[in-house]
């Protein structure tokens, strides 16, 4: 069964119509989608679903402390703490997601990267 959700999880990943965040462009450029005007309802409950299930990371973006998910070359997060989506509510949820660098938990955007795949840097940044 877990098999099946992950495939169904990455066929609705590699299907959503991301778009560039202009929010943090500069300091950390990523992509999202809707869940209602993009109907990404589907995924995000899936991504809700693994929080849920404790596979979630808490970290730190500048001051705020959020639960992000990693998986494949992207780490993803909501808006709205997982714990509080409803998607019955009628409001709109936010699934963001951005580019893996040097290992899960680098936030180091270099010059040029606009966190779209296309133009994922070919050197990843030194740590300092």
């Amino acid at each position: 069964m877990q098999a099946v959700e992950n495939l169904r999880l990455v066929k609705l990943i590699a299907h959503a119509p991301w778009r560039e965040a202009v929010t943090y462009r500069k300091t950390w450029p990523h992509e999202y989608v809707l869940s209602g005007k993009d109907d990404q309802r589907e995924l995000i409950e899936l991504v809700c679903a693994r929080f849920r299930a404790g596979e979630g990371v808490d970290c730190r973006f500048f001051t705020m402390r959020n639960t992000y998910l990693f998986l494949g070359d992207h780490k993803y997060w909501l808006m709205t703490h997982w714990d509080k989506v409803d998607l019955d509510d009628g409001q709109q949820y936010v699934l963001n997601r951005a580019r893996l660098y040097r290992d899960r938990r680098d936030f180091v955007i270099q010059p040029g990267d606009t966190g779209r795949r296309e133009d994922y840097p070919e050197k990843p940044a030194a740590s300092g």
